[in-house]
C-alpha cells in the first residue's frame, strides 16, 4: 500500500470540504520543493482550472497558517491527468477493464513489476490482475506504485467523454 505524504492528515479534509477527493499529495524536489496535489471532482466530472484554483487557495491558507513546510516551496495543484496513479482500493474497482502498469515492494508469484490489465479488485483488498495471458492475484498492501497505461482505448474514452459535453 503506498504510504501516505506526511501532509495528507492536515490537508485531505480541507480539500474534501471543497468537493474534491486527494488522488495524490507528493513532495518533489528538495531545493526549492514542490507540493504536488492531485484531485478529482467527488462528481468525478472533469476538472476545470477554476477548480484547481479553488482547491489552492484553501490549501495555500491552511499551508499559511500551519507553516508545516520550512523553507521556500512551490504549490501545484492538477487533475491526475489520463495516465493517473493508482493510489486507493477504489481505482482499481473504478478502472477495471483499463491497462496499468504496478510496482509491488513484495514479490507476487516471483514477480514485483506487472503491466496489463485490471480484471477486478475485491472487498479482501485484492487486485486481479492479467499479464501476459496469466492471472495474477496482487493484495492491495504489496503495491508501491500503480498507475493507468495511456493507451488508444482511454484517449478514444476521454475524446467521446468531451464530446458528449
Amino acid at each position: 500500500m503506498q504510504k501516505k505524504h506526511p501532509l495528507y492528515d492536515l490537508l485531505a479534509p480541507v480539500i474534501e470540504q471543497t468537493g474534491f477527493d486527494v488522488v495524490r499529495i507528493m513532495t518533489i524536489g528538495t531545493v526549492r520543493p514542490t507540493l504536488q496535489i492531485m484531485i478529482e471532482p467527488k462528481s468525478r466530472e472533469n476538472l476545470t482550472v477554476d477548480d484547481c484554483a479553488t482547491v489552492s487557495r484553501a490549501v495555500s491558507a491552511v499551508l499559511d497558517e500551519k507553516d508545516p513546510i520550512e523553507g521556500e516551496y512551490s504549490l501545484e495543484v492538477s487533475s491526475p491527468g489520463l495516465d493517473r496513479p493508482l493510489t486507493t482500493l477504489e481505482h482499481f474497482v473504478r478502472f477495471a477493464g483499463y491497462e496499468a502498469k504496478i510496482e509491488t515492494d513484495e514479490a507476487v508469484e516471483g514477480r514485483k513489476r506487472f503491466k496489463g490489465m485490471i480484471i477486478a479488485a475485491d472487498d479482501d483488498g485484492n487486485i486481479d490482475f492479467e499479464m501476459e495471458g496469466k492471472e495474477y492475484r496482487i493484495p492491495f498492501t504489496a503495491v508501491a506504485k500503480a498507475k493507468l497505461v495511456l493507451t488508444d482505448a482511454l484517449l478514444n474514452e476521454a475524446a467521446a467523454a468531451v464530446d458528449n459535453k
